[in-house]
């Protein structure tokens, strides 16, 4: 059964001046979903909306979104066999910014949007950096492991919140459609879990996604025949976290002036999840980069990876089974954890969960024991730096992660389950500071092993590395005026569970340019080197090298199973290639 979701997002800015160029069309790399092609398939649109005044009309924590509620099983035309099927949430985005006044007083940023169905994270993702003609992106998400959620009713928001004032005129179009693959005996349906339960804010007017710190907690009821149970967590850096791994250690920020490069509070990040006050397990994010974020010109027409997907992160839970199967309520807590001494973080991280639960087909309470847990409260974490004669600087911050965790599990009906689940997750930051603090070289490096068994057979894989450089040099005390170059690598063998698809992607960009902050506008160039592939456990294959240059596309070569047809919208346009609506100072996140 095959679950097609597909969200069609074209955010569109205000009217059209007389004087505009092409709309520029950004896309980021990414696989197209491993739907069976020859099925009968069922499109319906869900949304579609105008995001203009969708933030700040509130007192307190309330914003304005868009809720669509799924009345019934045949989801708004397709018949219940349609529905039986794999679903892919097609977005397709397109912003225009017009109109916007020479002299600005604050800056365009990425809107990180939030999609949540009956309260459950299905997909979270950012908006393009816009520029004064206009852009357009789409993206297709696959969310077939979300099936059981559609076969009921339930509300669905996506939560997009966007400002209008003076100086921030756009207005985001945005258009939803799901699309349905039906099963069949040559197309089967999906494996999937026997029940969803989130873990969110649970709020009918939000993303449902929580504000970190504080940490969050919210009491979850397993069913008492629950056998084995999957966490995916979906965290991302907001604010002044958004370019965490460029932060300061806090011992440092007196040494140097950092107010032009970075913030404080470090730059190592753990998600970690915990159970009734244990650590379940743990994530080493991989840093995203915003379409707005370092060098804006570098991400146009092609994306940083993971801005239009965020990625997520894969915990097998099963060992806490014969805890949490006595029909009370259990705590299980997210929060978002530095190498500091207190722990603590800037603001904020934006975080929910989503657990994937199986049951025995016994109605019988399922019984074992925790045999061996060892898993200290937070990461082992060092720091040190040295200050040169001239001023130099050179920072080094590492981390590592071990847990180790078994049970033994039995079932109402009899079956026996050994759980082995271990994570082994290494870190090192390495910052240098020349020049008085107008030259910057940061290499990061996150990566680890996480393996879960069940009777000796490998239910969650993950496998990692997430390496990140940036160079940076600035031009004038102010910061306004800068260069860039950026190389980042996603490496990811993942198995999310015995019932959703494992994949290995393997994604390489390397990109640069200037980019200079002025009243009268801002301006800049940048390229992008790209080279990305994709294998699955199913035989799919996907392979791309796509280049970009000045916001033109200069090479893209595509390959593979998945590989189609052009038919999509032309990747990039001129247009305005040297403005830009506006854009932070470098490492400002949030200012």
């Amino acid at each position: 059964m095959f679950y097609t979701l597909w969200f069609i997002f074209p955010l569109l800015f205000a009217a059209l001046p007389p004087l505009c160029t092409a709309v520029l069309v950004d896309f980021q790399v990414a696989q197209p979903p491993p739907v069976p092609q020859d099925a009968k398939q069922c499109t319906v649109q869900i949304l579609q909306r105008d995001f203009a005044f969708s933030f700040g009309l509130y007192r307190g924590n309330r914003s304005i979104h868009t809720a669509y509620r799924l009345r019934n099983t045949r989801f708004m035309g397709c018949s219940h066999s349609e529905l039986h099927g794999h679903q892919q949430w097609h977005p397709v985005r397109q912003a225009r910014d017009f109109h916007l006044p020479k002299r600005r007083k604050r800056v365009v940023d990425p809107v990180v949007c939030y999609s949540t169905l009956i309260n459950t994270a299905v997909w979270r993702s950012s908006t393009a950096e816009p520029t004064v003609s206009g852009i357009i992106w789409n993206y297709i998400k696959d969310v077939t492991r979300f099936s059981l959620l559609f076969a009921k009713p339930g509300t669905f928001i996506l939560q997009l919140d966007n400002l209008i004032e003076a100086g921030l005129n756009g207005t985001y179009s945005t258009t939803l459609h799901a699309t349905f693959y039906a099963s069949s005996e040559e197309h089967p349906p999906a494996k999937q879990a026997n029940m969803i339960i989130p873990l969110s804010t649970l709020a009918n007017d939000t993303g449902n996604d929580a504000s970190v710190p504080p940490s969050f907690s919210i009491n979850v009821t397993l069913p008492q025949n629950t056998v084995e149970v999957y966490a995916e967590l979906l965290p991302s850096g907001n604010g002044d976290e958004e370019t965490w791994y460029a932060n300061v250690p806090d011992e440092f920020l007196a040494t140097g002036d950092f107010s032009n490069m970075t913030l404080g509070q470090g730059p190592f990040r753990e998600v970690r999840l915990l159970v009734d006050s244990m650590v379940a397990g743990v994530a080493f994010p991989y840093p995203v980069i915003f379409t707005g974020g370092i060098l804006p010109p570098a991400w146009r027409p092609i994306t940083s990876y993971g801005a239009f997907d965020l990625p997520t992160y894969f915990l097998d839970l099963t060992p806490f089974v014969p805890l949490l199967t006595d029909g009370q309520p259990h705590l299980f807590t997210i929060d978002v954890a530095s190498a500091e001494p207190d722990r603590t973080i800037l603001q904020n991280w934006f975080v929910s969960g989503v657990l994937q639960v199986i049951t025995d087909a016994s109605s019988k309470r399922t019984t074992g024991n925790i045999t061996s847990y060892s898993a200290e409260p937070f990461a082992q974490t060092s720091t040190t730096g040295n200050i040169s004669e001239n001023g130099d600087i050179s920072i080094i911050v590492t981390a590592s992660r071990k847990i180790h965790i078994t049970a033994d599990i039995f079932s109402g009906s009899g079956e026996a389950n050994h759980v082995v689940f271990s994570q082994n997750l290494e870190y090192v930051n390495q910052q240098n500071y020349f020049d008085d603090m107008f030259v910057m070289n940061l290499f990061q490096l996150s990566s680890g092993n996480v393996l879960s068994t069940h009777n000796n057979i490998p239910a969650v894989i993950d496998t990692f590395s997430y390496p990140i450089t940036v160079n940076m040099t600035l031009f004038n005390a102010a910061g306004t005026f800068f260069s860039a170059f950026i190389d980042h690598s996603y490496d990811r063998t993942l198995l999310p569970s015995p019932f959703i698809l494992g994949s290995t992607i393997k994604e390489r960009q390397s990109a640069g340019g200037f980019f200079t902050i002025a009243s009268t506008g801002n301006t800049g160039n940048g390229t992008s080197n790209n080279t990305f592939s994709y294998i699955d456990l199913a035989g799919n294959t996907f392979d791309q090298r796509v280049d970009a240059a000045f916001n033109n596309i200069t090479l893209d070569e595509v390959s593979g199973s998945l590989s189609r047809a052009p038919d999509k919208e032309p990747p990039a346009s001129p247009s305005d290639a040297d403005t830009f609506a506006g854009a932070r100072l470098p490492f400002l996140p949030g200012k």
